[in-house]
Order: C-alpha cells, then sequence, then structure tokens
C-alpha cells in the first residue's frame, strides 16, 4: 500500500450501483470516507441490456461521493462478474541479478511481466495477475521473495482473462459517466480478503456469492485463483417465484421472503397461516399455510446449488474443495441456506465469518472489498485512482497523473 493514496471502487450488479472510497492511511489500513448506492435496472441475467441506465446510475454514486468527500473523481476500479473470466495458470523462472545482494523488487517485477506473456485466445485480454507463490532455488515456497539470498526463483501464478466485448461496453459506460476504468477485478476474487477467515485463506475453498440477480462462484487453492463463474440466479428469483406461484405483488412477495425465509421445509417449527394482502384472484385477499410459502423458496434455493454443484462437477473441480463458504444479500435473510447447500453439494458449507464482514453495511461489501483488493496489490508502487482535491486553496487544480502499476509496467 502508499499511504495517502485514495481508491475508488465500483460494484455494478443486477439491482444496483455501489461505489466506495477508501484512503490508505498512516497505518496502512483502508479509511473508508464515503460508501454511497443507487438502484439500476440496466443489467439482466448478466447482460447491459440499457448502457444509459447504467452510467446514469453511476453518475450519480460519483456525483454524491464528489460532494461528500470533496473530490473531483476521474477514475475508479470496477468488479466484473465470473461468467465473464477465465483463468489461466502459469509459471516462469528467473536468476537474480545480484544473487548476494538478494532478489530485488526489479527481479520480481521482471517476473511478473513474463508470467502474462501467454496465448491469449480470441475475443479475450488480460486484466490481471495473481501471484499464487515464489518458489525458491532451495524449494521453499514463499509470499514475498524480496530480500532472499536465492540465485534463480520461480513464480507460480495465475493470469486472469476477460472478455473483449463486455470490457468494451463497460468502458464505454464509464466514458458516458465521464470516468475512465482503472481496472477490472472478479467480484469473488475481490470479495476473499474480506468473506473468508484466516485458516480459510489457507484452505481450499469455494466462495458462494448469492446476490440479488446472480450467483458469483470462485474456487481458491490457498493463494490459488482456480476458477469463476456466474450463475443468472439469485434473490430476486425467489421474490419472483413467490409473486408468480401465489400471484401477489412482487413489494409483498419480498415483505414475506424476508419474515418467513427459511431455505428447508423440514426445519418449520410452526405451520402458521399467512394473509396475502395484495392477491390478484377473484377475491381480494387469500390465505395460506407459511409451509407453502416455504416451499417455493425451498425449490429455487435448491436448483442454485444444483447448478453450481453441476458446474463443478463439468470443470473437474469439485473434489478438490474442502469447504464452502457462502455470503450474499440473496440469501441474507433466509435461514438454512447453509444446510441446504451441504446436503445438494456433499461438502461442508458455512455462513461466511470474515472478521471483516462488520465492518461495513452488507449493500457495500463487494465495493468495500474491491477497494481493498487493490489496496493490497502486492509490488505494486501506486493505485490511486484519478483525483482532483476540490479545495478553497486549489478549486482548479490540475489532475494528478498517477502511474498505474496495475500491470506492473
Amino acid at each position: 500500500m502508499a499511504i495517502g493514496d485514495i481508491i475508488i471502487g465500483v460494484d455494478i450488479g443486477t439491482s444496483k450501483v455501489s461505489l466506495v472510497v477508501g484512503e490508505v492511511n498512516n497505518f496502512n489500513q483502508i479509511e473508508v470516507t464515503c460508501n454511497t448506492s443507487h438502484k439500476c435496472n440496466g443489467i439482466k441475467k448478466m447482460k447491459i441490456i440499457d448502457e444509459d441506465e447504467v452510467a446514469l446510475a453511476i453518475h450519480k454514486v460519483i456525483s454524491e461521493a464528489e460532494q461528500e468527500t470533496d473530490l473531483k473523481i476521474h477514475s475508479a476500479y470496477v468488479t466484473i462478474p465470473g461468467k465473464y473470466v477465465t483463468i489461466v495458470q502459469n509459471s516462469v523462472t528467473r536468476e537474480a541479478k545480484d544473487k548476494y545482494a538478494g532478489i530485488s523488487t526489479k527481479d520480481v517485477s521482471s517476473a511478473i511481466m513474463q508470467v502474462k506473456d501467454v496465448e491469449v485466445p480470441e475475443g479475450k485480454t488480460i486484466i490481471d495477475i495473481v501471484t499464487d507463490k515464489f518458489i525458491m532455488e532451495d524449494g521453499k515456497p514463499v509470499i514475498d521473495p524480496i530480500g532472499n539470498l536465492s540465485s534463480n526463483f520461480s513464480l507460480n501464478a495465475q493470469v486472469v482473462l476477460a472478455d473483449k466485448e463486455y470490457i468494451k461496453e463497460i468502458v464505454n459506460i464509464f466514458k458516458k459517466a465521464g470516468l475512465e476504468v482503472d481496472g477490472f477485478v472478479p467480484v469473488c476474487l475481490a470479495q476473499r480478503n474480506v468473506m473468508l477467515d484466516n485458516n480459510e485463506m489457507n484452505d481450499n475453498i469455494l466462495l458462494l456469492d448469492i446476490g440479488a440477480g446472480n450467483t458469483d462462484l470462485a474456487v481458491f487453492e490457498g493463494n490459488g485463483f482456480i476458477y469463476t463463474n456466474t450463475i443468472p440466479l439469485g434473490g430476486d428469483s425467489i421474490t419472483s417465484d413467490i409473486s408468480l406461484v401465489l400471484n401477489i405483488e412482487e413489494e409483498e412477495a419480498e415483505r414475506l421472503k424476508r419474515q418467513y425465509g427459511l431455505a428447508m421445509k423440514s426445519y418449520i417449527d410452526n405451520d402458521n397461516e399467512i394473509i396475502l394482502n395484495t392477491y390478484r384472484g377473484e377475491s381480494k385477499t387469500k390465505a395460506i399455510k407459511s409451509s407453502e410459502l416455504i416451499e417455493i423458496i425451498e425449490a429455487r434455493i435448491e436448483e442454485i446449488f444444483t447448478l453450481v454443484n453441476k458446474d463443478l462437477m463439468a470443470q473437474g473441480i469439485k473434489q478438490r474443495i474442502n469447504n464452502v463458504v457462502l455470503t450474499g444479500q440473496g440469501i441474507a435473510n433466509i435461514n438454512k441456506s447453509d444446510v441446504a447447500g451441504k446436503v445438494i453439494l456433499n461438502i461442508p458449507v458455512k455462513i461466511s465469518t470474515g472478521r471483516l464482514i462488520s465492518t461495513v453495511r452488507p449493500e457495500f461489501r463487494t465495493a468495500y472489498s474491491l477497494v481493498r483488493y487493490i489496496a493490497a496489490r502486492p509490488f505494486a508502487k501506486t493505485v490511486s485512482s484519478s483525483i482532483d482535491t476540490n479545495t478553497k486553496e486549489n478549486i482548479f487544480s490540475n489532475i494528478v497523473e498517477r502511474v498505474k502499476e496495475f500491470f506492473y509496467s
């Protein structure tokens, strides 16, 4: 981290755009100076259906952040769904320029530049390099090799690729909002340091984020970023099911989901009667049993976990996963979601207990995770977004051009 760096993180979800402004303080910690969000209906089932709608939402959160922080924001980092991401494993071996002085920052930077030299399929582009581990000449693995007295070292890393067309769409949207894009980070990769506890950071973990419209999943093996994808179902799918099956308004369906949220009918304590106030049948109201509501929730929860299971099986990576960590606003109010997941996946499932979760409100967690991920990028000189400080003394200051070391070039 570089003290004083200001990082703007934008998370574009299926129901809203969220933004967090974070500054690296004197203790090398992220100090959140602003968080804001705005509703957005420009994305459906992971596809951008209205660029102007998304651009307007981004413009609004940026404007609110500028007013609150007294900054002029010119750029931001942004999340990208796992569906548009491909991970390529690669490794390189480098000689230390001066083995008696130890491995230098320049040696490491050269290795990172070399490791991203992979064959990039047509329609893909490199958006990130994830350094997994460095292996010294004696075979010892380390996270940070700088200063080690070793004549050579190997770097194992993941080259993160993204679909060019999606990248172009987002860049175009940001331009409409008057911004540049600093970089793209997969949703679950950003969330990893916030949603996992210390033990899970070293384990083989499936991180499952069930949001409003999508479910993002990612598999990590220690520091290794193995796989990510997105399934176009989430909490809103459950709400829509309730509305359709019970023939009630979406608002009431959402309220009932939150009030009676339970993922498995077998855990019902008392099968209460529920009065449907917005029933659209011949009578103005209708009474049902709570078990009828929970059966609808259970069916969709089961489908989500079943699709995740099929995806992991198709990739041949399910057997490598030791534990599943569950997060996301889509299932935040649905009890026993972890139990339902364990039954279907046949892997231990737990709700996320990462120590940083309580520091930020749920609607800003992904944007906050993005800021933390960028701030913690190893071997980067500066990661600051492009901003102006609008003080009375310097209200028309020139744009400070910060050298981005996102690709360590």
